[in-house]
Formats: C-alpha cells, structure tokens, sequence
C-alpha cells in the first residue's frame, strides 16, 4: 500500500469536517470570538492557558504552571490518549476543555498558549497563536527551519503587547545570569574558545534507516495530522511517535536542535555572538537519512569591537572534548569526567556549568579549585546587572500579565534557533559551510538551500 493512499485519502474534506465538530462542541460553553489581550495586570489577575502538545515536555510545562498565577482551560493533541495523563495532573482543578484541532483552542477563551509538540509544528502553531492575538510559550527549538525562525523573528514584532517566551529553562537559573555577569565583567579575560558537550539522547536512537513496512495507526492517533506540514510517511510503531521522532529531519534536529538552545545560550549570550562565519561537522561513521551517532561541530564567529574571534566546538552522542581540554579540577571536583557540560575557556580562567545552567562553577587563573558561580569571593566586586527569575515559566505567565519582559523571548529564542539549526543544516549537507547567517546562505554551497528553507504540506503553512 503506498504512502499516498494510506494517509492523504480525503484529507482537506476529512480536516475541516473533524474542525467543525470539534468547534462545536466547545460552543456551549466557550465565546468563538476574538480573544482577549491583557496588557496590565489590573485587566485580568489570572492567565488563561491553553495547551497544544501533551507528551512527555508538555506534560513537565503542565506541572510548572500549577504554581503560577494561571488556569489551564483548554488542552489540544492529536493523540487522544494523552489527554488522561494530563488532566491527571490538573485533577483538582477545572475541568479544561478539549480539542483536537489547534484552530478550534484558538478560538476558545484562552489568553495563552504553550506549544509543547513535535519541532516541525512549531513554527505553524506560533504564527497561528500569535495572530490570534495570543502570548505564546514555545517549546526549544523555537522552530523546525532556519526560514521559519527568521519569519517569527519578524512576525512577533508585529504584535509588542504580546509576550513570547521560548523553552530553554536555564535562562531563568541565576548561575546563568551570574555567569554572563562575570564574564561580561571580565572575570575570566578574553575568550576564543568555547566547548559544549550533551550525553547520548534517552529518547531517540541517532544513525537509523528508515524502518521497513508499516503497522497500523493506534487508536487515537489521527497519524496525518501528526505529520502535518511534514512529508507524508507510513506509521511504524515505535519509529516516530512518542519521543522518537527527534532521530529524524522531517520532525527534528537531532541531539543539536533538542539541545542547542541549552548549551549554546551561555555562550552566545555572553560573548554577544551574532552567526557564525563557518560551520564544519565532523561525524566518525558517516552520515545517514536521520540525525547521525557521535557529532561534532566547529562554530567560527568573528571578531565583535573589541573582542576576539571565538570557536564553539558541539559535540553529542557520546563525543566529548580531546583529552587535556576539560581541566583536572572539573574531573577531579565530579569525581568522574561529566557526561555533559558547557566550558568557557578565558585567558585569565574559565567557568563550567550543565548544558541548561551554563555556568556552575568558575576558577581563575592562580585558583587550586572550583568554586560556586554565586559564592566566588574573587569576584563579588562585579555587580549584578541582571534581574534574577521567578522560575522560566512563571516569568513567562508575570510578563502576560503585565509585568516585566521574559529574558527569552522569541527574538532571543529564534536567534539561538538559528544558530543551532544552522548546524544541522552543516550536518545534512555534510560539507563545511562558509556561512552568511544574515541572508540565511552557504555561499559555498548552494545544495544548502533545501533544508534552509520550510517545504509544509499544502494547508499546513505557517
């Protein structure tokens, strides 16, 4: 049976007929009509919320915003089945209504959104939510394409009374922001090098061929919409949905898309680096059809004012820094050399931290040991510039509110986005890149330009 029959019978018919239900079965009880903006908490002291993807990260926001000054009201999959779990965790609270159809909890009295799906629906979830006149959180990467972060780069700006947040939950730690204090300070002198470094994914399994055969759909799971603005494929158990499907580029980026907002946000924000000039991946190997085993990749960015040319080295799957990079104290003080890590390497120190902190610990020049980013003595002359956080999630809601702007925002968040996709897109063309961020172009090779840009399904575009 080909793929075509299998999935795109009658789909446009089959969509809006399955809209139309499910619209109206929130019309008893739920205004259709535009939403409301808030833009000073005295219009509305609580956030209504609606929620587009409940997996496993879905779920994990779900339980962040209990404490937050927030009502979950609505809840969108196009797995049945997760509804269950995620009323489990609201069990207490209001009942949110349910939909299948993303348009229709636009349309539903919520005030917010918080996408948490597969990356290839972002982009198209986002644009819809924002002109709908939502604040919206979305889930790391901001975006499945290069293109499609570009254009919600500019989008959001069209709309300056809604707040964006993305989901790299490490912004809110205030070692985090310690760590850019310090090293925006001086603390550790001229940077150049920059490594960062993830475990192998718990979720998917990287250096796969695509299965053979198919099986069929569960019950629950409307399979074509799942794949959405993705190329059409069969379902095979296990391959794709849940969690799996970040080994392959029709639905994400790998261990760098999963993780590049993480680990690269320290640096990139601390350095105040822009795009990089050059992108070189190295795979051990070889390349297959999804997210290969054992990647490295070498980020050039270029001299900034007064500032030094810095090459950030990525590495996943196991892969980690030669020998000699990562000092005898950060393996000394683990007892054991860690499994994951950020390393800012300076002239006069360096500072390392966890790929979602970025910076836990620093030791200059001189120093016999680590010590805490928050406790060093040497250091407590470089004043805190920045405000510390609420929790990710909670500023996200504070800022919907009224109050002051999240610290990563779609602006910031579609930035990190590109940096890391631009990696990706390193890796699928498996050929050192000579990169011009700015025009989103390799202009080395021109093969580039097909995963650069978005290619949805017809009715999917953003």
């Amino acid at each position: 049976m080909t793929e075509s029959r299998t999935l795109n019978a009658t789909r446009e018919g089959w969509s809006r007929r399955r809209f139309l239900q499910v619209a109206a079965l929130a019309a008893g009880s739920a205004s259709l009509g535009f939403p409301r903006r808030l833009t000073a908490r005295g219009m509305n002291q609580t956030l209504n919320v609606g929620y587009i993807g409940l997996g496993s990260q879905g779920c994990s926001r779900l339980k962040e915003l209990l404490p937050c000054n927030a009502n979950v009201t609505a809840l969108c999959d196009v797995d049945e089945t997760l509804f269950a779990g995620a009323k489990k965790i609201l069990s207490g609270r209001p009942a949110p209504k349910t939909f299948l159809d993303y348009r229709a909890l636009l349309q539903s009295e919520v005030d917010a959104v918080v996408i948490a799906t597969p990356d290839h629906w972002h982009a198209p979830l986002a644009t819809a939510a924002l002109r709908a006149g939502k604040h919206v959180f979305g889930e790391k990467p901001l975006t499945h394409t290069l293109s499609e972060a570009r254009a919600l780069r500019t989008l959001v700006k069209q709309f300056p009374l809604l707040s964006t947040q993305m989901g790299n939950q490490g912004s809110a730690s205030n070692n985090l922001r310690r760590g850019l204090e310090l090293i925006q300070g001086g603390a550790i002198g001229q940077v150049r090098e920059v490594h960062v470094w993830v475990p192998p994914s718990q979720s998917f399994q990287p250096g796969q061929s695509r299965p053979a055969g198919e099986d069929p759909v569960p019950a629950g799971l409307h399979w074509d919409d799942w794949l959405g603005p993705a190329p059409l494929r069969v379902y095979k158990a296990g391959a794709y949905h849940p969690r799996a499907w970040r080994a392959w580029y029709d639905f994400g980026g790998g261990s760098l898309a999963d993780w590049g907002c993480h680990g690269l946000n320290l640096p990139v924000r601390a350095l105040n680096l822009d795009y990089p000039t050059e992108i070189e991946a190295d795979v051990p190997g070889g390349f297959t059809e999804g997210y290969p085993k054992n990647v490295r990749v070498r980020f050039e960015f270029a001299a900034r004012g007064e500032q030094p040319p810095v090459t950030v080295w990525w590495y996943d799957g196991g892969r980690r820094p030669p020998a000699g990079v990562i000092p005898k104290s950060v393996i000394g003080y683990l007892g054991e050399t860690p499994k994951e890590g950020v390393l800012v390497l300076g002239e006069n120190g360096f500072t390392f931290g966890s790929a979602h902190t970025g910076a836990d610990y620093i030791q200059l020049a001189g120093e016999k040991k680590l010590s805490g980013i928050l406790r060093h003595a040497a250091t407590q002359a470089i004043a805190a510039s920045l405000p510390r956080s609420p929790g990710h999630l909670t500023e996200w809601v504070d800022a919907c509110l009224g109050g002051p702007a999240t610290y990563s925002n779609f602006e910031t968040g579609g930035h990190l986005t590109e940096i890391a996709l631009a990696g990706v897109v390193a890796l699928r063309v498996q050929k050192k890149l000579l990169w011009d961020g700015a025009r989103q172009r390799a202009d080395n090779a021109p093969e580039a330009e097909k995963f650069i840009r978005a290619h949805p399904r017809p009715g999917f575009s953003c």
